[in-house]
């Protein structure tokens, strides 16, 4: 349950088109709903901080995905799994038929994305190589999902740092930019050297052995000579999204 339909509830209460009853049958799973003995659905995350429980999938069985799937959808109507396969979105889609698979993100949603909420803010979503791709989709997937505008620009990296110069118009109208980057990592310090804007560091699992599936890009974020710019989890792409939605928020409440 989120904010609006919480507020619905207790005005149709209110002007007596909904039983008292009927009310706390509605909100009597708040703030958990069981599924099974294996999941503890937190349904008041929306209310504390506007966004909803998302369902990481890798460690999940099949039966459990559909299972937790289908309940969030029962729930609010929107849902969003992360890193899930595509067994297990079949698995998911016979209990919701219309739930979607996004392959190059690896993102199982439920429900129509929303509408910017603010149509003049943006967050440029970069990442270094084309094989970053998969990171980027799922950062700007998921802002989109939560209703803020992605700018996508793929495949600049320092290689060849005359394709993000040629777009640094983009950048510095961004109000957040996300940089997903494997290898050594260092486009990241580059753009937040170029913008006035945070920057989002993602290092990817992408590169040659030396890059430690993803850790050397870790700690080339980490020791950034750029100021503003803050580092997340190797290929955590949804964690920089969610991030920048916070960023976002600040100031301007509707978008929290």
């Amino acid at each position: 349950m989120d904010i609006e339909k919480l507020s619905e509830l207790l005005q149709g209460v209110g002007n007596g088109n909904i039983a008292v009853g009927d009310a706390l049958e509605r909100l009597r799973t708040l703030p958990i709903d069981s599924v099974g003995d294996f999941a503890q659905l937190d349904t008041h995350r929306a209310l504390r901080n506007g966004i909803p429980e998302v369902v990481f999938s890798p460690g999940k069985s099949n039966d459990q995905m559909s299972a937790i799937v289908s309940r969030l959808a029962e729930n609010s109507g929107r849902v969003m799994a992360t890193r899930a396969t595509m067994d297990q979105f079949e698995s998911v889609r016979k209990r919701v038929p219309h739930a979607r698979y996004h392959e190059l993100s690896r993102l199982i949603t439920v429900g129509d994305e929303m509408q910017p909420i603010d149509p003049d803010k943006s967050v440029a979503v970069l990442t270094a190589g084309t094989a970053d791709t998969s990171v980027g989709e799922e950062a700007a997937l998921t802002l989109e999902w939560h209703g803020i505008r992605a700018e996508r620009l793929y495949d600049v990296g320092v290689a060849g740092l005359h394709r993000l110069l040629s777009r640094l118009d983009l950048l510095q109208k961004a109000d957040v930019i996300i940089v997903c980057a494997g290898m050594e990592g260092a486009l990241a310090s580059v753009v937040g050297g170029l913008v006035s804007c945070p920057v989002v560091a993602v290092p990817t699992s992408i590169g040659y052995g030396a890059s430690f599936e993803g850790l050397a890009a870790l700690l080339s974020m980490l020791n950034a000579c750029a100021g503003g710019i803050a580092v997340v989890n190797i290929d955590n792409g949804f964690g920089a999204a969610i991030y920048a939605q916070r960023i976002l928020s600040i100031g301007n409440k509707v978008l929290a």
